[in-house]
């Protein structure tokens, strides 16, 4: 098979579409033919060589795909060859074939389409996870999401809505502001011009959720837009890696922060989520709810254009890598 490899740590001209040894399924794992796979920051970061993939899984990018099962490794109950899937992975997804413990895998759903459907394992699993199962996000709160043209952002806002919860976002043009109010946002902020805290206050009296990609930037002053009993959880480190954390605003407000990833969690743990993310979420995406926001479509096999889009921010949703024409 081809797959996207990297020749040395460095800018997108690195990343190389070459040919590789097929992958073959193990015990609990089935076999895809990738349809597509799906940019995500993570990406950018191990072709720089500042995010290495955890121990066991493969070297080659890509954190979610979408596709075909091809084969069935031993034990695996509940899928057939043939059937039309999205998955959430470890790496491996800028390839032609990919192996993925089953119970990570999840059915495309509705009218979506298999190519879109690349772009929403990722998000879905994160958002899903943090803000809902974690952070406990319930009908008539307050979900602050930074970051809203990105695809977290732009499928964290329709959860939002779905759930009946009221939506504030943060963006950095009015372009991109506009299509965050397009999909739901009931507040949108130019990160560049105004003050999200003072915003949040003056429209709700502060946010009872806040998702956030930026970390340590933007610490003291999320603890300043929650609530009480508001709940902080963290998905990203783009504002830096070590701030300051008021406690006794902390302790004053009852509320709590929570940081995770997704990549690194146990087989299992990625699978309680894929698996409550398909009771819960995908109804809400098969009818239409909650739909995949695809901002740009490459071919797999130029992958290092598609790296070029995400680092310059000018893309609205996902970007996707398409393995087959």
């Amino acid at each position: 098979m081809h797959a996207i490899t990297i020749r040395e740590f460095g800018d997108p001209d690195v990343l190389e579409w070459t040919e590789v040894p097929d992958p073959v399924p193990g015990e609990g794992e089935v076999l895809l033919d990738v349809t597509a796979s799906a940019v995500n920051r993570a990406d950018l970061l191990q072709r720089q060589g500042n995010y290495p993939p955890p121990k066991g899984a493969s070297e080659i990018l890509g954190l979610e795909c979408s596709g075909t099962v091809a084969e069935l490794g031993p034990g695996v109950e509940g899928w057939q060859v043939g059937d039309e899937v999205c998955a959430l992975l470890a790496g491996g997804g800028y390839a032609e074939k990919v192996v993925v413990p089953a119970v990570q895998l999840l059915p495309v759903p509705g009218e979506v389409g298999v190519l879109a459907s690349a772009g929403l394992p990722e998000v879905a699993c994160t958002v899903w996870s943090m803000v809902v199962m974690g952070a406990g996000l319930t009908e008539g709160e307050v979900l602050l999401v930074h970051g809203g043209a990105g695809g977290i952002g732009t499928h964290a806002i329709q959860v939002g809505k779905a759930l009946g919860a009221s939506v504030a976002v943060t963006a950095g043009s009015p372009e991109r502001l506009d299509r965050c109010r397009q999909l739901g946002a009931d507040l949108v902020v130019n990160y560049r011009e105004q003050d999200f805290v003072e915003e949040v206050r003056k429209e709700f009296g502060g946010a009872d959720v806040i998702l956030d990609n930026m970390g340590a930037k933007y610490l003291g002053r999320n603890i300043d837009a929650l609530r009480t009993g508001g709940r902080l959880a963290v998905i990203g480190m783009q504002g830096g890696i070590k701030g300051e954390l008021n406690i006794a605003a902390l302790l004053g407000k009852r509320a709590s922060v929570a940081a995770a990833g997704l990549r690194g969690r146990p087989v299992d743990d990625k699978g309680r989520i894929v698996a409550d993310v398909r009771e819960r979420l995908w109804p809400l995406v098969e009818n239409g709810a909650v739909q995949p926001i695809v901002g740009q479509v490459t071919p797999m096999a130029e992958a290092s254009a598609a790296h070029r889009a995400l680092d310059e921010g000018g893309v609205f949703g996902k970007v996707l890598l398409a393995a087959k024409s």
